[in-house]
């Protein structure tokens, strides 16, 4: 096993090392394709919309329809939140990694070929087919597409989806967190600062109506949630702004509630339109809320290979590419390889002995699930 981590280590670096901004994930899906020619997959292909895929096949059986189990998915995003410009360097100490993007989700694409290597040093042969795949567009704007596009491919097909990330180890995350994203547009006519004042600037009328968005009230049950993480426009200082704009991202436990947040805002969209002001909102994301119940048998059987490593199990909900099985009432999992902190930072950090138990869980899920 500690030669298993050793390597699982020393892959989560090399993916690391990629750069795999969100849209620009070839290179790293490339590397990944490579790798998985090497250890004998069979179908390594990579798709039209760049995810990279493999076949650990049926061994040592006959391919009888009637034997055959249903297939196994297991996936882990390939890109990142950094652009290609983030330096990649990597600070490596005998018990953590840290740097950009080492957990979320170098990690979690190493994760399945630690599980591959692990099936192999234990004679380990699973019931049925289990496909790997390494999915773009999970981070940001991505918005899911990639499992989008995974999801269309194998439909009601497999056993189960089950989704890798490289922390969060010990959570099970079974429901899908609804999110809607906007981008907000004003636009005007502009003008000189002095020679046009009175004008109605697109960086007033906006910060104006980003004011009254951020007022408005959001229920802490279901917890519900709204950001405005990005404001550009404007021309120069001394220029009545002709445009500008913001990124909303709203979320929310309740689908009622995320659509009721969302008409509210487009709401105020519609009012802030006035003679010499246009206001747009545009839908640039929308991730579907899904569930599974906890004593769904996937979600049970999560929890079992957690205990089973003496780690308390937490059931949860977030924005991960298992919304998009859970939105289609289809089983799926998000499960953690590891501990880490700085998600999202240059200083992001995961800790290498939680490796062992995290690789664990895994395979007894893998193995088990059917």
């Amino acid at each position: 096993m500690d030669n298993i981590i050793n390597r699982l280590t020393d892959m989560t670096i090399a993916i690391q090392q990629i750069p795999a901004p969100t849209f620009h994930e070839q290179r790293r899906a490339e590397f990944v394709r490579e790798r998985l020619l090497v250890e004998g997959l069979a179908d390594v292909e990579i798709d039209p919309l760049g995810n990279v895929y493999g076949r650990l096949a049926l061994h040592g059986r006959r391919r009888i329809k009637d034997d055959q189990k249903r297939p196994l998915v297991v996936s882990a995003h390939l890109d990142t939140v950094f652009p290609a410009s983030v330096d990649l360097k990597v600070f490596r100490e005998p018990d953590s990694l840290s740097g950009p993007g080492i957990g979320d989700n170098a990690a979690g694409v190493a994760g399945m070929f630690g599980l591959l290597w692990l099936l192999r040093e234990r004679n380990i042969t699973l019931p049925g087919d289990l496909w790997l795949v390494a999915n773009v567009c999970e981070e940001g704007l991505g918005d899911l597409r990639g499992m989008r596009a995974v999801v269309e491919r194998f439909g009601e097909a497999p056993q189960a989806y089950i989704v890798l990330e490289g922390m969060a180890l010990g959570q099970v995350f079974h429901r899908g967190l609804g999110v809607r994203r906007y981008r907000v547009t004003v636009q005007t006519a502009g003008g000189h600062s002095w020679i046009d004042y009175g004008k109605p600037s697109a960086v007033h009328e906006l910060t104006a109506l980003a004011s009254r968005i951020t007022a408005l009230p959001v229920p802490a049950a279901p917890r519900t949630t709204l950001n405005i993480g990005r404001i550009t426009g404007g021309t120069s200082i001394n220029t009545i702004a002709p445009e500008a704009s913001l990124e909303l991202d709203l979320r929310s436990e309740s689908v009622e509630a995320l659509q009721s947040l969302a008409q509210q805002v487009e709401n105020l969209v519609q009012a802030a339109m006035k003679e010499g002001v246009q206001v747009q909102a545009e839908v640039i994301g929308q991730r579907p809320a899904g569930e599974i119940p906890a004593s769904h048998p996937l979600v049970v059987l999560a929890q079992a290979c957690l205990q089973e490593q003496g780690i308390q199990p937490r059931l949860n909900i977030g924005s991960t590419d298992a919304n998009i099985p859970l939105s289609r009432g289809l089983p799926a999992v998000t499960i953690g390889l590891t501990h880490g902190n700085g998600a999202h930072t240059v200083h992001e950090h995961i800790e290498i002995a939680p490796f062992k138990k995290g690789l664990e869980q895994v395979v007894k899920l893998v193995s088990n699930v059917w």
